[in-house]
């Protein structure tokens, strides 16, 4: 008898796949477009010069290495809790929020769908349509059903406000609604500080419970005007909510998987007994968080030096993005294709390209550039030696 026997096999990760097909690719002019990873001009991940310093300095200090505590390193967490609410946030003052380090961002999705099954059994999510993949996944996974609000209008390229409000209006008092906080994840279409206020009351009226993701704070206009979507939703009086945030990319750690996840209660003594059942589940997935990639992160945030040199790497990394956009843009238009104009208004590392599957198969197997089928491109995979090769090969195939 052969216990795994007859185990149905799973299809592979579509974007993981896809990078093992580019990597397979024997072209020298192959491009990946798919994974959601910022590389530099030179095509390499960059090792950030405030990264490296903390780094040596923790390797020249060589201490033990003992658990942490089940919801991670408190220097970490404090430095995030800063980061992510504003160092002056009266959330913080009231001891209403409690912060977990967890598994990357990620990690602080699973364990914040898992807190959730537990205290609201009955409650459904709802997710953008289209979201990340990883989101129907990793909450259906927990136990939710996972329903779609409009989100993105594919004839016009952009934010479709009005579907999205309309279908927020009519879920049930108590669905959890997961939020992108900024650079939209696969679309690059975000709300205005206004559509952010408008969905913040409405969720306050329609008593939903806001689940925002922010994996990609300082990646369009900086650090605080990215993560508004958090202070408004405080403002509005909506009294608990959660925040899953990650250091991947803002940190160029995707290796370490720093992540964490935030809870927001009415009060105090309420959020300390929420954290106490997100320390249970946390204890029984990973027991505790490992070290060296929250050492870094709370080693650059808590110094005033080295938060200064991340802060200027991470505008070099946001500006360069918008370079690439705007050189997308340009090259296309001189190419006789104006209409794709709408990648320079996007946010982030993730284009909506509007191109077909039929076009994404094409780009690939033609000219060795590797995108989603979705037509999603990662902007952040460019550089200005593949950015003409790319606007070409884009130009051939939107037009047969």
């Amino acid at each position: 008898m052969s216990f795994f026997a007859n185990v149905e096999q799973v299809p592979g990760d579509p974007i993981l796949g896809l990078t093992e097909a580019y990597n397979a690719d024997s072209r020298t002019t192959k491009v990946n477009l798919g994974v959601g990873i910022y590389y530099d001009e030179s095509g390499r991940i960059p090792l950030l010069r405030a990264v490296k310093q903390i780094e040596q300095t923790l390797a020249a200090e060589a201490k033990p290495r003992g658990y942490l505590p089940i919801d991670g390193l408190p220097a970490y967490t404090q430095a995030t809790q800063k980061l992510v609410f504003g160092e002056a946030s009266d959330l913080l003052a009231a001891g209403r929020v409690a912060t977990s380090q967890t598994v990357g961002g990620s990690g602080a999705l699973r364990v914040g769908a898992d807190l959730l099954k537990r205290l609201l059994p009955h409650a459904t999510i709802a997710i953008s349509n289209p979201s990340w993949e990883n989101h129907r996944a990793v909450f259906g996974a927990a136990g939710f059903d996972v329903v779609d609000y409009t989100y993105y209008d594919n004839a016009a390229h952009g934010l479709d406000f009005a579907g999205m409000l309309a279908d927020l209006q009519k879920l049930q008092p108590g669905t959890v609604v997961l939020l992108h906080a900024c650079c939209h994840n696969p679309t690059g279409a975000d709300l205005s500080t206004e559509q952010w206020k408008q969905v913040a009351a409405l969720m306050k009226d329609r008593q939903l419970f806001p689940f925002i993701d922010m994996a990609y704070q300082g990646f369009d206009k900086g650090i605080t005007e990215d993560g508004q979507a958090v202070r408004i939703v405080a403002d509005a009086g909506i009294d608990s909510f959660i925040v899953a945030n990650s250091y991947s990319k803002s940190f160029s750690l995707y290796g370490e998987r720093v992540g964490a996840l935030s809870v927001v209660g009415p009060d105090a003594t309420s959020t300390k007994a929420v954290q106490s059942q997100v320390k249970r589940i946390i204890r029984t997935i990973y027991s505790s968080p490992s070290t060296h990639g929250a050492a870094l992160v709370a080693g650059v945030l808590n110094s005033g030096e080295l938060r200064g040199v991340w802060e200027a790497e991470l505008t070099e990394m946001r500006e360069r993005i918008h370079a690439l956009r705007a050189g997308m843009v340009q090259k296309l238009a001189a190419l006789g294709a104006p209409e794709f104009g709408f990648i320079q208004q996007q946010a982030g590392m993730f284009s909506y390209s509007g191109l077909s599957k039929a076009q994404v198969d094409k780009l690939r197997d033609d000219y060795g550039i590797y995108a989603v089928g979705t037509g999603r491109i990662c902007v952040a995979a460019l550089s200005q030696n593949n950015l003409d090769y790319v606007a070409k090969a884009v130009y051939d195939v939107s037009r047969g």
